[in-house]
C-alpha cells in the first residue's frame, strides 16, 4: 500500500482543509464538494484525510461493516451474534466516473435466486463505504444514474439492491466528498444541493508559497515515507484534536441567538428549502467543538455561511458561485445579540440611521450616478455601433435576456451517453425487448427468460417447483431512454450581423439553447466566423458556461468567410466522432445567410454545406436577416444543409419544436424528388 501524502503537509489551502475537518469532526455536516482549476492538490487532500479518521469498531466478518454496539436489523450478513468486533481504520472509497451500476451498489446472482430462490449478493462500493469516505473524482462528469443512486442512498442511509422483485437492502451512510474542474461541466442541482459545504480552490500566486509546494512535492516523490515520517508529529496532533472535537461536539450550545442568525441569512441569501439552516448550524456548531468551545459564536455563524450558502445560491448555470460578504456582515449585525421580538413586542425591525428598515437608505438617498448611466442608451444603440479595437471591429454587444426553449432533438435511436435530448437505448427507460446479454446481466427481462427455459425444463429433469435454468436462458432488457448530444453551434460574426439589438438578440437566443444544453447534459462547442477566417471558440465540452462566457466577449465586424465556417465545424465534427463515436451531433448555424469574401464565397458555402448533409447530421439554420427586404438566403443555406430554418421571431414564438424532425422530414423529401 503506498504511503499518502500527509495532510498537514499541504501548502495553502485553508478552507479547503477546515471543510474536511469539520467533516471529520461531524459528519452529519454532509459531505464537502471542491471546485477549482485542475493541479491544485483537491485529490491530494481529500486522500490525505482518511488517514486522520478514528479507526472504527465494525462486526468481524460482516461485509457492510455493521457497528457492533447497534448493528444493523437488515444487514445481508446478518443476524449478527453480540460481542464479536474488530476495530480497523476507516476507509476512503473511491468511485470512478466509468463505474457501473452493478459496481456500485453491489451484484445479485439472478440465476441462483431463480433457481434456487437464494439471495446470493456481491457488495458494491456503496457498502465498503458504510462508515467512512466516499470519494468521487471529477463528479461533475457522473453519468445520471450514478447520480440518482447516489441521490437515493444519501438521503436514506441505505442502498437498495432490486432485480425483478428481488431485492436486497443495506445500510449505507458516508462521508461524500467530491472534486470538479467548471470547465468541464456544472452539476445536477439536486446533486450540488446534497453536499453540505463548497470551497473553491485555485493555484496560489504567491512565488514564495508556489516554490514550498513544488518543494515539498519533489521531496515527497524522492522518500514517501521518510516524508511521511517528518510530518508525523503534526499529524498525530491533528487526529488528537479530532478525536477532542468529537468527543466535545455534543456539548456545544447553539443559542437562539446564534440561531437566529443563521435563519436570517439563509433568508437574506433566498437560498432554497431548509438543508442550508440544518448544514449552517451543524457546520457551526462543528466549528466551535473544533476550537475547543462550547458557546457557539458570531465567527462561527459566518465562517458556516461562507462554506454552506454559497453553492445554493445559483439560479442557473451563468450564475457564478459565491457569497457577499459585505451583506453577509450587515446581516448578521443586524441580528447580533437578538434572541427574539424586541420588549415592546414590535417585530419590525428598527428603522437605522439613514431612517430605511435595516439601516438601509430610503430610494432618495440612493446614489444617483451609476444608475443614470446605466439609464443612458448605449451609444450607437439606434444607429451604427461604434468600432472599438481596429478597423472592421465592433466591441461586444451584450445578450438578450433568455428565454425557455422546447427539445431539440436528433432523428432515430442513438446508443451514446445518457441526457435528456434525444431516443436513444438506454440502460434506464422503456423496455422495447429484449437480447441475450453481453458481458454481467444487469437488467433481466423475466418473460423472455422464462420462454427461453421453458422448453427445456423435461430434458433437465425438473423435479421441485423451481425452474431449472441455465446462462444461456437469461436475457437482458433492452431499453429505450434518452441520450446527451453535441450541440455545436456555427455562430455568424461577421459585420452584416454587427447590428447591436440583431446582434443582442442572437447571443440571447444562443444563450437560450445554451441553458437547455445544459439541463439536457449535452456536450456544446462554439465555431464562431468573421473577417477572412474562422476559429474554434470553444471545442466541445460539457461547460455550458464557458460556452456562455465566450459568447458573451464575442466581438464582431468584418466580411462573412460562411463556407470557413462551415469546414471548420466540419472539421471538429469529424475530430469528435473519433473521440466518442457514440455521440450524435446537432449543428445550429446562426446567420444572416450571406458569403462574402474570396473567390465564388456562395458556391463554396453550399458545397461546405452539402458535406453536412452527406454526413447525416442534424442541422437547424437561426435565420438572422431583417428589414423589409429579405433575401432568403438562410432558408437556402437550409437547404444545403439537409435542415431546416427558422427566424429569431419564431425561434422565440414557437421555441424552434420538432425543428430537427422537419430537418430528417425534409432530407427525405428532397431524396425521393432526387
Amino acid at each position: 500500500m503506498s504511503t499518502p501524502f500527509p495532510f498537514t503537509a499541504v501548502v495553502g489551502q485553508d478552507d479547503l482543509r477546515l471543510a474536511l475537518l469539520l467533516n471529520a469532526v461531524s459528519p452529519a455536516v454532509g459531505g464537502v464538494l471542491v471546485r477549482g482549476e485542475k493541479g491544485t492538490a483537491k485529490s491530494t487532500a481529500v486522500r490525505a484525510l482518511s488517514a486522520l479518521l478514528p479507526e472504527v469498531d465494525v462486526v468481524s466478518g460482516c461485509r457492510f461493516s455493521c457497528d457492533p454496539d447497534s448493528p444493523d436489523p437488515g444487514c445481508p450478513d446478518g443476524p449478527h451474534e453480540p460481542g464479536a468486533f474488530a476495530s480497523r481504520p476507516a476507509r476512503m472509497v473511491e468511485l470512478p466516473v466509468g463505474a457501473s451500476e452493478d459496481r456500485l451498489v453491489g451484484a445479485l446472482d439472478i440465476e441462483r435466486a431463480l433457481s434456487e430462490g437464494v439471495k446470493a449478493f456481491e457488495p458494491g462500493l456503496l457498502a465498503d463505504a458504510h462508515r467512512g469516505i466516499l470519494y468521487v473524482d471529477e463528479v461533475n462528469l457522473l453519468h445520471d444514474h450514478l447520480v440518482d443512486l447516489l441521490l437515493d442512498a444519501a438521503a436514506m442511509g441505505a442502498s437498495y439492491v432490486e432485480r425483478e422483485g428481488v431485492s436486497v437492502r443495506h445500510a449505507a451512510r458516508f462521508l461524500l466528498v467530491g472534486t470538479m474542474n467548471p470547465e468541464e461541466g456544472e452539476l445536477r442541482p439536486q446533486l450540488l444541493d446534497r453536499f453540505g459545504l463548497t470551497v473553491e480552490v485555485a493555484a496560489s500566486r504567491d512565488p514564495d508559497q508556489r516554490v514550498e509546494v513544488v518543494r515539498r512535492r519533489l521531496a515527497y516523490d524522492d522518500d514517501p515515507a521518510g516524508f511521511a515520517a517528518r510530518w508525523a508529529d503534526e499529524e498525530a496532533a491533528v487526529r488528537a484534536r479530532i478525536v477532542a472535537a468529537r468527543e466535545l461536539l455534543p456539548s456545544v450550545r447553539l443559542g437562539d441567538g446564534a440561531l437566529r442568525q443563521i435563519a436570517a441569512t439563509c433568508a437574506a441569501f433566498e437560498v432554497d428549502g431548509m438543508r442550508a439552516d440544518i448544514v449552517m448550524a451543524r457546520t457551526a456548531t462543528a466549528l466551535a467543538a473544533w476550537a475547543g468551545r462550547t458557546e457557539v459564536l458570531a465567527e462561527d455563524v459566518r465562517q458556516a455561511a461562507l462554506l454552506a450558502l454559497p453553492h445554493r445560491r445559483r439560479r442557473n448555470p451563468f450564475d457564478a458561485p459565491g457569497l457577499d460578504e459585505d451583506k453577509l456582515d450587515e446581516t448578521l449585525e443586524e441580528f447580533s445579540g437578538q434572541d427574539g421580538p424586541g420588549e415592546d413586542g414590535d417585530d419590525d425591525p428598527d428603522p437605522g440611521p439613514d431612517g430605511g428598515p435595516g439601516g438601509q437608505p430610503e430610494p432618495d438617498d440612493a446614489p444617483q450616478g451609476d444608475g443614470d448611466a446605466a439609464a443612458r442608451p448605449e451609444a450607437g444603440e439606434g444607429g451604427e455601433p461604434q468600432p472599438s479595437g481596429g478597423a472592421g471591429e465592433q466591441s461586444p454587444a451584450r445578450a438578450a435576456e433568455p428565454f425557455r426553449t422546447k427539445v431539440l432533438s436528433v432523428p432515430g435511436l442513438g446508443e451514446g451517453a445518457a441526457g435528456r435530448r434525444s431516443r436513444a437505448r438506454a440502460e434506464h427507460g422503456r423496455t422495447i425487448g429484449a437480447r441475450r446479454p453481453r458481458g454481467a446481466l444487469t437488467k433481466l427481462h423475466l418473460a423472455a427468460t422464462v420462454q427461453a427455459a421453458a422448453p427445456h425444463q423435461r430434458a433437465r429433469g425438473r423435479s421441485g417447483p423451481g425452474l431449472v435454468v441455465r446462462r444461456d436462458d437469461l436475457r437482458q432488457a433492452t431499453r429505450e431512454g434518452r441520450e446527451g448530444n453535441l450541440v455545436l453551434f456555427v455562430v455568424d460574426a461577421s459585420g452584416s450581423m454587427a447590428a447591436r439589438q440583431r446582434m443582442g438578440a442572437v447571443k440571447g437566443a444562443v444563450l437560450s439553447l445554451l441553458l437547455d444544453a445544459y439541463q439536457r447534459r449535452d456536450k456544446v462547442g462554439l465555431v464562431t466566423f468573421r473577417g477572412s477566417a474562422a476559429e474554434v471558440a470553444l471545442p466541445p465540452t460539457s461547460s455550458v458556461d464557458a460556452a456562455a462566457v465566450r459568447l458573451e466577449s464575442l466581438p464582431t465586424g468584418g466580411r462573412t468567410p460562411l463556407a470557413a465556417g462551415l469546414l471548420r465545424a466540419h472539421e471538429v465534427l469529424r475530430v469528435e466522432r473519433l473521440r466518442d463515436p457514440a455521440r450524435r451531433a446537432l449543428v445550429v448555424v446562426v446567420t444572416d445567410g450571406r458569403a462574402t469574401g474570396g473567390p465564388e464565397p456562395v458556391a463554396l458555402a453550399g458545397r461546405a454545406a452539402r458535406l453536412f448533409a452527406a454526413d447525416g447530421t442534424a442541422s437547424v439554420v437561426v435565420d438572422c436577416e431583417s428589414g423589409p427586404v429579405r433575401l432568403g438566403l438562410a432558408g437556402q443555406l437550409a437547404g444545403e444543409l439537409g435542415g431546416t430554418a427558422v427566424t429569431l421571431d419564431e425561434l422565440r414564438a414557437d421555441s424552434i419544436a420538432g425543428l430537427v424532425k422537419d430537418v430528417q422530414g425534409s432530407r427525405q423529401g428532397s431524396r425521393r424528388a432526387a
